[in-house]
């Protein structure tokens, strides 16, 4: 089964009081290269996550993006440094006195002084959030590869369309080459008629010429090939394994073909066919382009 390089594949659990959100994305490239966005406090999950994924995509730019909220229990608790405190309220009494101040401290005063208060996270344990991670990623990679092996179906149809195409044309000329000759050949006693004027024509050098026009002008070689292609483009489509480079290859020596039918034949029916055949197999190369 053949696979887009582009996809979307989205992951939501809420795992241990955390909502976790995994995203992945993935757009045409020719190698397969893996940019990871988290929160700071989880970078080192990152290695980790690039593990998980290798082998699972081999080409497209993709990046994995990852969004963690807390829920339920609060993940921060506020401590109050009382040594602190303690020593700035001694030390305002201990002056209060000398300068005639008056007593009137009040919560309200104490929240006005500096590192009265300290924010304390809750200790995280590092390989359970890694193992939630985990079960959310998995999910958001098996809806984007979903997602690209739908993709990768309806190319896979339009392909195998667009080669049937192309095969037909392939017979066509086939059909056509022999008729090529004979219409050579017919124009050349037709010529050698008029230039000689009812003398006695020599078969024989008509023949030769024409033995020779044909092989100048023989292509069963390259339909050959052009349908040993065909059938190794279709062989790769059904074998489940990322082609998309074998694939550029093939549809590189296609190409060659048809333009190889092109430069020998000089018939308007088959060079008709060359260019049409030429635009399906740049449609088949366009295609191609976003095959994993």
């Amino acid at each position: 089964m053949i696979k887009s390089m582009t996809g979307f594949g989205r992951g939501n659990a809420v795992l241990n009081g955390r909502d976790i959100t995994v995203e992945i994305k993935a757009v045409n490239h020719r190698y397969y290269e893996l940019t990871c966005k988290l929160p700071r406090s989880m970078n080192y999950c990152e290695e980790r996550l690039k593990t998980l994924l290798n082998g699972r995509i081999t080409r497209g730019k993709t990046e994995l993006s990852v969004q963690i909220q807390s829920v339920g229990e609060v993940s921060e608790q506020i401590a109050v440094n009382k040594d602190i405190v303690r020593q700035y309220i001694e030390a305002l009494r201990d002056i209060k006195d000398e300068l005639g101040l008056l007593d009137d401290l009040t919560l309200s005063n104490v929240m006005r002084i500096p590192d009265a208060f300290t924010v304390v996270k809750a200790e995280t344990d590092e390989e359970q959030l890694w193992e939630d991670l985990k079960t959310v990623t998995e999910q958001a990679l098996s809806n984007f590869i979903t997602m690209r092996e739908n993709e990768g179906n309806r190319m896979k149809a339009d392909l195998l369309s667009r080669l049937s195409t192309i095969e037909k044309w392939v017979d066509i000329v086939d059909e056509r080459s022999p008729k090529i000759v004979e219409d050579y050949r017919k124009r050349l006693y037709d010529r050698m008629t008029e230039v000689l004027q009812g003398k006695e024509i020599d078969e024989s050098r008509i023949l030769l010429e024409a033995g020779i026009f044909a092989d100048k002008t023989a292509v069963s070689e390259e339909t050959v090939r052009l349908r040993s292609h065909i059938a190794q483009f279709r062989e790769m489509l059904e074998s489940g394994e990322p082609v998309g480079r074998k694939l550029d290859f093939l549809v590189q020596e296609m190409n060659r073909e048809t333009n190889t039918i092109g430069s020998k034949v000089q018939d308007i029916e088959v060079t008709k066919i060359v260019v049409d055949q030429k635009s399906e197999i740049e449609k088949i190369r366009e295609q191609i382009q976003n095959i994993e």
